[in-house]
């Protein structure tokens, strides 16, 4: 019985002289010049996203005989943080920064609750109109900014006109806006709900129904409950969205609050510099990375949340 199971095993075994060492390498070779494509094209990619800011982080430190040396490009000789003391000044950074967070999360929750029940009421009930709605809501997520500025502030300022209520130069246009459905980006907010919201089986709200739940209980019990990680994702996009929204703001809320990426227009005309156009290059360099790091600080800490939330909205469903 031993001899005939190693002769089994014998039998079994590839033979060294079955195994084409020749169509072995070539198969390492296709896979090795595939990864080596890939790699390629995810570094050059990665270049273009990463090279703006490489080049703000450079510019940044440089001081004024670095910048009009035009033998250096990307490393400073002379490392100096002036500018960003400078920009702290310029940009009233404790101000508009506690002004800008607040202003943005304002707006932030206004739009993801609307986001939410606009999404549910899509994905779970059937009424008149609905299909003319959704198309409604890819228009306006088609139709540009600027084509919707003008007919928004006609209807404020008809609404001052007729109530006496002057609602321009505040923020309460723009919350209104949001709580409208009108926010920044609020159609791609609304759409990310209702494809979640699409994935939540059905049997669940029906299961609900059964047990005398309402329409609300429904809502919150069963598809906010199971929707954390997605509301997480549309407030920190929300936020992202009216962080950086700088030509619906200038327009609806102007001066009124003192707001850290509206602080960035002082930059443009060499108002910080008296004119200098290199230092104030170095100095603008300086400001946007101050405007933009919170953004990135906030990032760091609910990252782990964020790409869980992403890969949530692809996991549930029957």
């Amino acid at each position: 019985m031993e001899n005939k199971n190693e002769v089994a095993k014998k039998r079994s075994l590839p033979s060294l002289k079955n195994i084409n060492f020749a169509r072995l390498k070539k198969l390492k070779a296709v896979q090795f010049v595939s990864k080596f494509m890939i790699y390629f094209v995810l570094i050059c990619i990665g270049y273009v996203f990463l090279s703006p800011i490489f080049e703000m982080l450079a510019k940044s430190i440089m001081n004024e005989a670095d910048l009009i040396d035009p033998s250096i490009t990307w490393i400073a000789k002379n490392v100096t943080f002036e500018n960003f003391n400078n920009a702290i000044k310029q940009l009233d950074v404790p101000s508009s920064l506690i002004n800008s967070i607040w202003f943005s999360a304002l707006l932030a929750v206004g739009q993801t609750f609307v986001s939410a029940t606009t999404g549910f009421a899509l994905s779970r009930y059937t009424f008149k109109g609905r299909n003319i709605w959704y198309i409604m809501l890819i228009l306006a997520f088609i139709l540009p900014v600027p084509l919707l500025t003008i007919p928004r502030v006609m209807m404020f300022t008809d609404l001052n006109t007729y109530t006496g209520i002057n609602l321009m130069n505040s923020i309460w246009p723009q919350f209104f806006m949001a709580l409208l459905g009108q926010g920044t980006y609020s159609t791609m907010l609304i759409l990310i709900f209702y494809n979640f919201f699409n994935m939540i089986p059905k049997s669940l709200d029906e299961a609900a129904m059964i047990d005398g739940a309402g329409s609300f209980r429904v809502f919150y019990h069963v598809a906010i409950r199971l929707s954390l990680s997605t509301i997480l994702v549309v407030f920190l996009f929300s936020f992202v969205f009216n962080w950086n929204e700088t030509y619906s703001t200038s327009i609806f809320l102007r001066d009124a609050v003192d707001l850290l990426p509206g602080n960035l227009a002082a930059f443009d005309n060499g108002a910080a510099t008296g004119g200098a156009n290199a230092l104030n290059e170095a100095q603008r360099m300086s400001a946007i990375l101050i405007s933009i790091a919170p953004l990135l600080v906030l990032y760091l800490f609910v990252q782990r949340q964020f790409i869980q939330g992403i890969e949530n909205t692809g996991i549930t469903g029957e």
